[in-house]
């Protein structure tokens, strides 16, 4: 693939990515992809990936489910062992290739929407619940509150 500087583009079912559907709310759509494999000036191997889905996530702030577009745009230089890794380009992410020089696309789709997603996911429509935003009731005086649980010990004060 790379040395053919080969490209492939299609569409994924977001329910073809078993690690990515168990973080999502639902597995409803489609991830559009793009994967253009090749070789930079330095004569590294990389992949180019470029990704678009809708993901089904679930607010943090009002626990209701929402889509969020996610974009992916990034360079991966193919490596097969760690030690590689110090030699790729600035910009440029590690992906650790098998032996065989095999690469699973749906795999790498979804390890870069996986890394793609907020950790802490927040609708940016949403709205605080009224309970957070409402302000604190007034204070009743702690010698007007009728459940006090220091009036006996003032009582006996006052003896």
């Amino acid at each position: 693939m790379v040395s053919a500087r080969r490209s492939f583009q299609g569409s994924l079912p977001i329910a073809a990515m078993p690690r990515l559907c168990e973080v999502l709310a639902d597995d409803a759509g489609l991830a559009t992809y793009e994967l253009d494999f090749g070789r930079d000036e330095y004569g590294t191997a990389y992949v180019d990936v470029r990704v678009q889905a809708p993901l089904w996530l679930v607010c943090q702030r009002t626990l209701e489910p929402f889509v969020m577009p996610v974009t992916v745009d990034s360079r991966l230089g193919l490596i097969r062992s760690e030690r590689e890794e110090s030699a790729l380009p600035a910009g440029c992410e590690p992906l650790l290739v098998a032996e065989d020089d095999k690469l699973n696309p749906i795999d790498v789709i979804e390890d870069e929407l996986l890394l793609a997603l907020p950790l802490v996911p927040v609708n940016p429509d949403s709205e605080l619940p009224e309970e957070v935003t409402r302000p604190p009731a007034e204070e009743v005086p702690a010698q007007e509150r009728s459940d006090n649980p220091f009036a006996v010990l003032r009582e006996l004060k006052k003896n």
